[in-house]
């Protein structure tokens, strides 16, 4: 019964408005396990991504950096709570500022509030998986578990399916990307991050601002973490600042 459940899934979602890729995918692209970590040269005005990279996002519909514009799409890895996520959705809330948050089971079992918040204040709850593993060390079969399980946990709390998916530790290959898109996923990679999630590295707000905002570019997919003090003590000004510079936040689902 387990290897059905996904093709439910990806009829939900692509009954939501989120189709899968074309099934020609692994024509243009060689299917193959080969772990790969994500990451890009920071450049301006734009960073570069590698050819096979570029073609790896585009053959599977991935998100990673929009047009050049002046969007910003900012989303957050919630891996486990640590007092800040109420303070981040405060300040998105006054801002009016759309957000995902990608989370995993952990998460959605003991931060119930937290993601009912995230539901209802109009935020995308993004799937990280149950127990964020590499996705490419799984089987077939443990993949679609991983994340049919989330989604059917998510379900059955909030009504809704997740159609996002950000890959554990940003670590992929081709096969995994083939899954998860014919599972009716939207993988979501970034092009604006840093190192922000060690707890016991926080170097305060100006951190934070100094890190992200040279950063920005048009089109920018910004991966943060909500673990982060810098991060929650610097969410307003960062807004503020974006906003001058003349850039807009948009919703992964007005991503282009």
């Amino acid at each position: 019964m387990r290897r059905f459940l996904p093709v439910l899934l990806a009829l939900a979602i692509f009954s939501a408005g989120c189709a899968p890729a074309e099934e020609t995918a692994s024509e243009t692209v060689a299917l193959d396990n080969t772990t790969k970590g994500w990451g890009f040269r920071r450049m301006d005005p734009r960073p570069e991504f590698t050819a096979e990279q570029t073609s790896e996002m585009e053959t599977f519909g991935c998100y990673y950096m929009g047009e050049d514009d002046k969007s910003l799409y900012l989303t957050f890895d919630e891996g486990y709570e640590n007092g800040y996520t109420g303070q981040i959705l405060d300040v998105l809330k006054e801002k009016q500022v759309p957000a995902a948050f990608f989370v995993t089971g952990p998460y959605l079992k003991t931060e119930t509030e937290l993601v009912r918040r995230m539901v209802d204040e109009g935020h995308i709850v993004g799937n990280h998986s149950v127990n964020h593993p590499s996705l490419p060390d799984l089987s077939d079969d443990e993949i679609e578990e991983e994340l049919y399980d989330l989604d059917l946990m998510f379900y059955e709390r909030y009504g809704r399916h997740m159609k996002y998916l950000r890959p554990p530790r940003g670590e992929y290959s081709t096969r995994v990307l083939d899954i998860t898109n014919k599972m009716g996923y939207t993988s979501v990679f970034w092009s604006v991050a840093y190192v922000d999630w060690k707890t016991d590295a926080q170097q305060g707000s100006r951190h934070a601002l100094d890190s992200v905002l040279p950063q920005l570019h048009g089109g920018a997919v910004i991966l943060l973490h909500a673990v982060s003090s810098d991060n929650a003590g610097a969410m307003a000004e960062l807004i503020d600042a974006a906003r001058a510079q003349g850039y807009v936040f948009k919703s992964l689902d007005e991503y282009k």
